[in-house]
């Protein structure tokens, strides 16, 4: 059997370190045998990637790449907390884009956090999910991200 660490592993893919949180929070919660993920943003090495409005100021294709790296950094919350090999399955993602007036294009930008999940996880990685526009985030950050986990 392949343990999702071996996945990444075998993808290339490292797990970055846990980003701190910006507030009175902590980045996961276990519950039973759920793990909430608080939103996660596209920091890497502990810098935002990106600021600005999907739609203007961030391109879809640059905010979906954005949707991946909060994704990633979602997965690294649930890692510290109770390590990857622990996962069952992906149950939801709550992916909120900062979008310009008129930018309908929110589904296509979570995709990039969807996309990884399927990468790593196969079917195990096929979630229900919500893709919100709103008017503005946490540190201009275009993209938040979070996750709903079963674990072992």
């Amino acid at each position: 059997m392949t343990t999702w660490s071996k996945k990444l592993a075998d993808l290339g893919i490292e797990l970055p370190a846990v980003a701190a949180p910006l507030a009175a929070y902590v980045p996961a919660v276990r519950t039973g045998s759920y793990v909430y993920t608080s939103g996660q943003l596209p920091f890497v090495d502990g810098a935002l990637a990106a600021t600005g409005k999907v739609g203007a100021d961030v391109s879809p294709e640059e905010a979906k790449q954005h949707a991946r790296t909060s994704g990633l950094n979602a997965l690294a919350a649930v890692h510290a907390l109770v390590g990857i090999d622990n996962v069952v399955r992906i149950v939801k993602v709550v992916g909120f884009v900062a979008s310009a007036e008129g930018f309908t294009g929110q589904p296509a930008v979570v995709n990039g956090t969807s996309e990884l999940l399927g990468e790593v996880f196969g079917e195990a990685g096929v979630h229900a999910r919500s893709a919100v526009g709103v008017a503005e985030l946490p540190l201009g950050a275009p993209v938040e991200v979070e996750l709903v986990v079963e674990v072992r």
